[in-house]
């Protein structure tokens, strides 16, 4: 008989000839710590109380004023790719996620998930006896196999988490957000323990907290892991109402009177050094006193909803820091907080009501949703703060998320260790990566990421320890050097010099203008020194090419929104003949895991058994979406165009004996839509939609019912459908094939 390696007894004919041996589970040692780690999405530099900002976040300033706080640590400009490093302590490039995990180019730096040549830290930890918790935002998997038909081997608990509570898309609803428990889907409860209403960020918590006391109640000698992803505060920026209020009237001085005092703020807490300068506005910022009153009130609102956002999150992460203390865990626990890349400039230069906008290229000017300002922050909005605000986010740097300079990887990063930090309240300036906390963490507990694992050749940790910071603050960085590339933006550091290009869509890459600046003097990139020092600057250059080659970024790819579209393939969840065939009940479809219905002309056919009021089917949300439903007897189509209602309404009642719905959507010319509605093959009736979306909502479907947003204002709730339905089939179809149908139904038009 095969016996386990590990077993070190002995087998006689009888128990009396035989030595038992008992294989015990793996333990890191009494003295090891729990690890928490609180990463936060889109955040910028500036934007935590303690770097400078007057937004209240108290509860992550004690963590700083007992810790540490970093001035000079890195991130990559884009959340999946640093999510990616920060686990795995390699370059995001390297283990398989150049941009956000939604698609795959078929390179090997664009899988769409984490290289499993590439541990986790998470698997690590889980290896050496750690109990290993995840709560929050993952989107480290193909968004395509996050179905409840999966595969689940992408999701994080077989990325080495024991628990995951959260979601598994880029964004969610805070109000209504797509949930997935461990490896399946759940609704959102009614209600968490943060507040008497619901926000999916006291919910993580809640369950965060749960996850440690299981653990901790029952084997309180086992450390444990915590990954705590908040979804803020990445759009939309939702908070409960009184938090909302607070911050009425508070950035009416506009966006240069606050960056300047933030500014003036981080030199006096010795976050920035004196000789900084601060950057000047980017490009598209206008000074806020040359800007209209509509303009500069819309701005003011989204900045509220921002400062609303990250204060209630503030509140968040002090409930989970005052329950490790309360059980005795946070003396010798390492508390990591930081951000994900800089502060967003998806919300435009006036900032968006609907940030989906923003990816059909829509311009919303403040005249148009001015008239929606008491919207903004809760649960029917969907917003993004403008161009002016990041800047202010990101002080005193410029640019954002998804550049390469300053403003898009520049971002706070705080360490809270009692029993390891001997000077509270210290800052620490030495240049580090995101890369460098896996190896950190390993360096600390003395341990090494696995050569092999479950057969699998690991590849090597570029990143380097950071854990000498923590008790010298004099030492000097040992990181060597640094790339960075986002959609072709690129930069180099290397000796507190950096080589910088932002790119633009479609010119050829040797044809960017490459920037040099001296860091260690100039840290906001004020003063290019690239005329100056061409040969300086060369030698930046020709060393990014050899990093690039090195660590895979090769070859350079500028696509991004155009690659979100699915690709249809046998054996995937998108049919080669774009065929969709679903059978409620069912969970809800992620976005891409389904028919997407953005852009381009399709059918759907509903079969029934039973005739009732209800959802059919129904995609997005109440900022955005489309639902097909009977009510009142009526068969009903509603398109949602970021509250723009289109109704469509059968011109008879639906009969008593009707098996199949049906709803035939033409993307017309000139971006229009028609919509036809029929009844077991009867048309019953027509319109014309004023605007098709491209891109309508992060948010998935829902068959047979609504989402937990409701698309339309005609029903509440999920409103399911009261009989039952049987089948949904889905015909994507093929453009230019649409002619004769498109003739048909402006026929049918003109006889209105």
């Amino acid at each position: 008989m095969q016996i386990n390696e590990n077993w070190k007894g002995t087998i006689g004919r009888t128990i009396a000839e035989s030595e038992p041996h008992f294989v015990e589970p793996p333990h890191p040692g009494d003295d090891a710590p729990n690890i928490v780690i609180v990463l936060l999405d889109d955040l910028g530099f500036s934007q935590f109380g303690c770097y400078g900002s007057d937004i209240d976040t108290p509860a992550v300033d004690a963590l700083a004023a007992n810790g540490l706080r970093y001035t000079n640590f890195h991130v990559t400009p884009l959340c999946s790719p640093t999510r990616a490093a920060l686990l795995t302590g390699r370059n995001h490039h390297t283990v398989g996620m150049r941009a956000v995990s939604n698609f795959n180019t078929g390179f090997p730096h664009m899988t769409g998930h984490i290289s499993n040549h590439a541990a986790t830290v998470a698997e690590v930890l889980h290896d050496e006896g750690y109990a290993t918790f995840a709560v929050g935002k993952w989107h480290l998997a193909p968004m395509e196999q996050c179905s409840a038909a999966g595969p689940f081997d992408q999701w994080p608990l077989q990325r080495g988490f024991d628990r995951f509570y959260g979601f598994l898309e880029g964004e969610t609803d805070q109000f209504n957000p797509t949930l997935t428990y461990d490896n399946h889907h759940i609704e959102a409860p009614e209600s968490s323990g943060g507040t008497d209403g619901y926000h999916v960020s006291e919910d993580m918590i809640d369950r965060a907290i749960e996850f440690v006391h299981d653990s901790k109640s029952v084997r309180p000698d086992r450390p444990f892991l915590l990954y705590c992803a908040f979804g803020a505060t990445h759009a939309p920026h939702q908070a409960p109402e009184e938090y909302l209020r607070k911050y009425r009237g508070k950035y009416d001085e506009g966006w240069d009177v606050v960056r300047q005092r933030w500014f003036e703020r981080q030199i006096e807490l010795g976050i920035t050094e004196p000789t900084t300068q601060l950057a000047p506005r980017n490009p598209g910022v206008e000074a806020w006193d040359d800007m209209d009153d509509n303009t500069r009130a819309l701005a003011c609102r989204l900045q509220e909803a921002f400062a609303a956002f990250l204060e209630h999150t503030d509140h968040q992460i002090d409930r989970l820091v005052e329950d490790l203390r309360e059980i005795g865990e946070l003396d010798n626990t390492m508390i990591v907080v930081l951000g994900d890349n800089g502060a967003s400039q998806e919300g435009g230069p006036f900032g968006v009501l609907h940030e989906m906008k923003f990816f059909n290229g829509i311009l919303e000017t403040p005249d148009e949703a001015i008239e929606h300002l008491d919207d903004i922050g809760g649960p029917h909005s969907h917003t993004n703060y403008p161009w002016g605000w990041a800047q202010v986010g990101n002080t005193p740097f410029k640019w954002y998320k998804q550049n390469t300079h300053e403003g898009g990887v520049h971002v706070p990063f705080i360490v809270h260790y009692p029993d390891k930090v001997t000077d509270a309240g210290g800052i620490r300036r030495q240049f580090h990566h995101v890369n460098d906390v896996a190896a950190t963490i390993y360096d600390m507990l003395g341990i090494a990421a696995p050569a092999e694992r479950r057969g699998l050749a690991q590849m090597p940790v570029s990143g380097v320890p950071m854990t000498y910071t923590l008790t010298d603050a004099d030492a000097a960085t040992t990181k060597e050097i640094q790339y960075y590339e986002m959609a072709g933006h690129r930069g180099l550091w290397h000796d507190g010099w950096k080589a910088v290009t932002r790119h633009t869509s479609g010119v050829p890459f040797d044809e960017d203008t490459w920037e040099l600046y001296h860091l260690a003097e100039d840290p906001s990139e004020c003063n290019d020194l690239a005329e100056a020092m061409p040969e300086k600057l060369q030698e930046m250059i020709d060393r990014w090419w050899q990093e690039a080659e090195n660590e895979g970024v090769l070859p350079l790819d500028e696509r991004m929104i155009e690659l979100f579209g699915n690709r249809y393939r046998e054996r995937s969840p998108h049919p080669a003949d774009m065929h969709y065939v679903y059978r409620p009940p069912m969970s809800d479809l992620p976005g891409q895991a389904g028919a997407t219905l953005g852009g381009r002309s399709w059918t759907m056919t509903a079969a029934v058994e039973g005739v009732a009021d209800g959802v059919l089917y129904s995609t997005g949300t109440e900022n955005s979406g489309v639902a097909l439903f009977v009510k009142d007897g009526h068969l009903v189509f509603d398109y949602n165009a970021f509250d723009d209602h289109t109704i469509v309404r059968s011109d008879v009642p639906v009969p008593d004996d009707a098996a199949s719905f049906e709803v035939q959507f033409l993307r017309a010319s000139g971006r229009k839509g028609i919509a036809r509605l029929s009844i077991d093959g009867e048309p019953v009736g027509i319109g014309e939609i004023p605007w098709v979306a491209g891109m309508m909502s992060s948010v998935g479907a829902s068959l047979g019912r609504g989402g937990s947003s409701p698309v339309s204002r005609e029903y509440e709730g999920r409103f399911p459908y009261g009989a039952r339905v049987t089948r949904i089939d889905i015909q994507l179809l093929e453009r230019g094939s649409t002619e004769a149908m498109e003739a048909e139904m402006r026929a049918e038009l003109s006889k209105q």
